[in-house]
């Protein structure tokens, strides 16, 4: 099994799983079952539960909604941000938001 886990900026806040809470209780099942699924079949997971964007960012789509992601270390995820899908392409600005908090990541392991 995989482990997955919400980024956390640097006040300890999550804006991922805030960005959950604030959810129907319907969307934040489909969002429970599509991480169950990525913990129990990892990078195996395709779709059309799970994409490759670019680079080692991956797009977790439940319903309509989106959820970045990239596999950490050991055997882990780190879900980076989510957001309602409202047009066929990932919009920018949503993928560097998950892209800036996967490098801050990143700068961390590096920097140990």
């Amino acid at each position: 099994m995989w482990q997955i886990e919400f980024y956390t900026d640097t006040r300890d806040k999550s804006p991922v799983t805030e960005y959950i809470d604030k959810l129907t209780k319907e969307e934040q099942a489909k969002i429970r079952n599509e991480l169950r699924l990525l913990a129990e079949f990892g990078h195996k997971l395709g779709m059309p539960h799970a994409r490759l964007i670019k680079g080692k960012l991956w797009e977790l789509r439940p319903g309509n909604m989106r959820f970045f992601y990239f596999m950490y270390i050991e055997q882990r995820f780190v879900i980076l941000h989510g957001y309602r899908k409202q047009s066929q392409k990932a919009p920018q600005q949503e993928v560097d938001i998950a892209m800036k908090r996967m490098k801050e990541l990143m700068d961390e392991v590096s920097h140990g």
